[in-house]
Parts: structure tokens; C-alpha cells; sequence
């Protein structure tokens, strides 16, 4: 650090003290965002903080799967008390792993200001690159009093020109009205968390959500499932699928599809209907268990994946969808793992 750096940040510490009480450790070091310059903003201090997207989830429930970092995500926030509105700029994404074939990725983010998820931003895609410079800046419109109950959410994707874009990760900024300051533009490096990768490959399942809210009823379509994991010594498998309604952890209800018997890449095409008001669909969770059924002994759990708010990557994003198109089944395929964090206990 140089000698004008130093004096830049004793002034920040004298005049801004309580802005370490923000941040989880102050950087020690100059920044490293790329091309990007404290010069570049003109009046506005920038003052670098690294934290981790962990941080931010500790408090977050106990069934909420935390994934491993896979990659950086550099962002600023202030707020506007003008226009009463949450200032992100998104700087820059290091480090991302490569999705395609090619050995890299076309990414770009999508932002939501939760829980409203009905206004959302998207930056502009850039092709191959690991290493993307956004620079892009978007307004939420909140009041003061209305980020203490706020999250952020950046979701870092892959483009996907003829499938369903891969989600790389995820960053969750909580305690908004505390690290948003109306006098500075805040600069901020977090982990992007991916959901952690199965030791084991135990196939997937397609899966479409479709949610009426007049009428209250949320229907989870089971569609197909693809590579699963033999369990039976001919080498196949007898498997169905079974899905429960959860609530704070509890089992509220439980619906099951038939048995596909001796395969391992079933078609079922079954709609499974659950009764939730519009009130409470922010308050529930889908759990999805696929099972080998044996006529004589206990049936055994081949994989699940889990749905709801309370999620990390695809589980929180197709629920987010599905609440945005209201009516309209919306399809994803999900990556099967061996159990649920949280969901042990049920049977």
C-alpha cells in the first residue's frame, strides 16, 4: 500500500468508524478489480472490504444448503435517499469456473432486491470470459426502513443458447440498512457460492412447477429422470418419487408417483397437487426424494433435491420463477444428491 493510500484510508477510518462495524475484516491490501481505479469515481470514496457470502448466511435456517465458493463477485452499494433507492453497481467476477466445453464461460448476473422477486435486473452477457468486467449500475426502489428486511441476491450465470442457462452461482447480502451508506459508494468483494458437487453421480430428475395463487394450488409435475443409480442386482432399478410439503422443517403433506419398473431412465409425466394459499407460499418447501421400491424389504433412497425460498442455486431460482409466472409450468433439471441438509429425519 502506498503512502497516499494510507493517508486515503486513515481519513476514511476517522470520519467513517462505524463502517467496520460493516465489514467482517478490512482489506489490508489494494484492491484488485481488474482495470478498475479509485480515480474512476471522482468525489466519491470507495473503501474496499472483503467479506465472505458465508458470513452472510449464518444466519440463515439450517436447511438452507451452503455451497462452496467458485469464484469472487466485486460490487458497491449506497443508498439514495433522494430517490429513495438502493445504488448496485456490479464491477467485476474472477475466477469463475468454465462451463463449457471450450474450457470457458459466457456469464452474466441476474440481481433481486428479496423477497420482492417480481423486480429483477440481468447484465449483459460476456462470452468467453472467466474474468468479466461488468461494470453496470441498478436502482432498487426501497426506503430506509424497508432494506432492514431486504436481501440481495446476485446469481451468476452461464448462457446456454439452445438449453436452459446453467446456474453457476450465488451471492446473498443481508443487513443492507447497516452497510449501505447514503455519503459513499461502498465497494465490497464476496464469495460466489456454488452448490456443493456430489462425490457421487446419481443421475437427475426433471421436474415443473406451476403455481395458481387464486386458487392456492401449487403443482409439482414430475416429468422424467435420467441416468439413475442401479440398486438391484440385475444391474436396474424399480424406482418412483416421492414429495413432500415442508414447513419450518416439518412434513405437512407427502404425494408419491407409481413405480417405473427395471429402469434407470424413467418417464412418469405425473402432476402431484398440493393445497398452499397464496399466503403461505412464501412460508413452505418441496422436498423430492427418488426411491428404489422392493417388494420385500425397506425401499431404499436413490437421491433428492429440495425446492423452495429457502434454497441455494437451481432449488431457489426455479422457485423464484415460478413465482413470477404465475400459472405457466416452469421445467428445470435437477442434479440428485445422496440426502438434504435438514431433511434427514423424514421417512
Amino acid at each position: 500500500m502506498s503512502i497516499f493510500d494510507s493517508v486515503v484510508w486513515n481519513e476514511v477510518i476517522e470520519a467513517r468508524t462505524f463502517l467496520f462495524q460493516v465489514c467482517h475484516k478490512p482489506v489490508q491490501e489494494k484492491s484488485s478489480v481488474g482495470q478498475i481505479k479509485p480515480e474512476l469515481y471522482k468525489k466519491e470514496l470507495v473503501r474496499q472490504a472483503s467479506t465472505d457470502s458465508r458470513d452472510a448466511l449464518e444466519e440463515e435456517e439450517e436447511d438452507i444448503n451452503v455451497g462452496i465458493p467458485c469464484g469472487k463477485l466485486h460490487f458497491t452499494l449506497k443508498y439514495d435517499s433522494d430517490v429513495e433507492g438502493l445504488i448496485v453497481r456490479v464491477l467485476q467476477a474472477r475466477d469463475l469456473p468454465a462451463k463449457d466445453l471450450s474450457g470457458t464461460s459466457d456469464p452474466y448476473l441476474k440481481l433481486y432486491l428479496l423477497p420482492d422477486r417480481k423486480k429483477k435486473f440481468q447484465t449483459r452477457v460476456h462470452r468467453k470470459n472467466l474474468n468479466p468486467v461488468f461494470n453496470e449500475t441498478f436502482v432498487f426502489g426501497a426506503t430506509c426502513n424497508q432494506l432492514k428486511s431486504r436481501t440481495l441476491q446476485f446469481s451468476v450465470y452461464d448462457f446456454d443458447r439452445f438449453s436452459r442457462h446453467d446456474l453457476i452461482g450465488q451471492v446473498l447480502v443481508k443487513g443492507l440498512e447497516e452497510i449501505c451508506d447514503i455519503n459513499y459508494e461502498v465497494e465490497y468483494t464476496m464469495d460466489i457460492l456454488c452448490v456443493p458437487p456430489e462425490k457421487k453421480d446419481l443421475g437427475e430428475i426433471m421436474l415443473s412447477l406451476c403455481y395458481l395463487p387464486t386458487a392456492g394450488r401449487l403443482t409439482i409435475t414430475v416429468i422424467k429422470a435420467r441416468y439413475l443409480k442401479a440398486m438391484d442386482i440385475t444391474g436396474s432399478s424399480d424406482p418412483y418419487v416421492k414429495v413432500y410439503l415442508m414447513c419450518q422443517g416439518k412434513r405437512i403433506k407427502k404425494k408419491k408417483t407409481t413405480v417405473k419398473k427395471e429402469s434407470l431412465n424413467p418417464v412418469y409425466n405425473e402432476a402431484l397437487v398440493f393445497d398452499v394459499p397464496a399466503e403461505n407460499i412464501d412460508d413452505v418447501s418441496l422436498l423430492v426424494k427418488v426411491l428404489d421400491y422392493d417388494r420385500v424389504g425397506t425401499n431404499e433412497i436413490m437421491g433428492c433435491c429440495a425446492i423452495g425460498s429457502g434454497c441455494i442455486g437451481l432449488g431457489r431460482d426455479h422457485w423464484i420463477e415460478m413465482i413470477e409466472n404465475p400459472r405457466k409450468p416452469v421445467a428445470q433439471w435437477y442434479p440428485l444428491a445422496e440426502n438434504m441438509q435438514g431433511y434427514q429425519e423424514v421417512e
